[in-house]
């Protein structure tokens, strides 16, 4: 029996297994820039929010024009110059497959601006799974639960009847503000530890486990 009957999916550390691939574009647009550069830690700490909001914690003393500079340094580092692997978590097309098939509608929420998002989704062709999505471009930055709100308006689907999954601390704070249940994922941004300072359903460590927690 469905608990739910919208998943909403973070992207970054929860479909797609890139934040090294963040972490070293972040890193080395700093050096580039001559900013310091961040922890591993500190990046993997702003993972999931928008980049506007993301260079203002990590470079609060930064001018904008220098923060216009970064956004475009990490798009290059991103996109053409670092070879970091980012490839999906295994088993998580199976799962989504699966989710599809018992009739769950799909959706993502995510930090990636609207054409990041459609670069990923062409590129590992999962965008035929979800029925929507929203992007940090389209919405308030996470935590605000404005994403989830918007996708829960769009589809119709009250929010007892929807789920997050993330692996950010940002993420489960979005679904608390949001008045949604949330799931965490230990494999991505965040720790258990962390991940449970926002009280999540649960806690899981493989996307596979994901249908245990769903199916009751």
């Amino acid at each position: 029996m469905k608990q739910y009957e919208l998943v909403i999916f973070d992207w970054d550390g929860t479909l797609m297994d890139s934040v090294g691939k963040i972490v070293a574009c972040m890193q080395e647009s700093a050096v580039i820039l001559n900013l310091a550069m961040p922890t591993e830690q500190a990046v993997r700490d702003i993972i999931g929010l928008s980049m506007d909001e993301a260079l203002s914690i990590l470079h609060p003393n930064a001018s904008a024009q220098i923060q216009g500079e970064m956004k475009e340094v990490y798009r290059q580092q991103y996109l053409e110059l670092n070879q970091t692997p980012s490839p999906l978590f295994d088993g998580v097309e199976e799962v989504l497959t699966q989710l599809n098939e018992l009739g769950f509608k799909l959706a993502v929420a995510t930090g990636k601006a609207r054409a990041g998002l459609n670069r990923v989704l062409a590129l590992t062709d999962l965008g035929g799974h979800f029925v929507a999505s929203r992007c940090a471009d389209e919405a308030a930055s996470k935590p605000s639960p404005e994403m989830i709100l918007q996708l829960l308006n769009e589809l119709d689907i009250s929010p007892d009847k929807a789920v997050m999954i993330g692996d950010s601390i940002h993420d489960l704070n979005m679904a608390n503000n949001a008045g949604i249940h949330a799931i965490g994922v230990d494999y991505g941004a965040h720790d258990k530890e962390k991940l449970s300072q926002a009280n999540p359903k649960a806690v899981i460590s493989s996307p596979m486990d994901l249908l245990n927690h769903l199916i009751t």
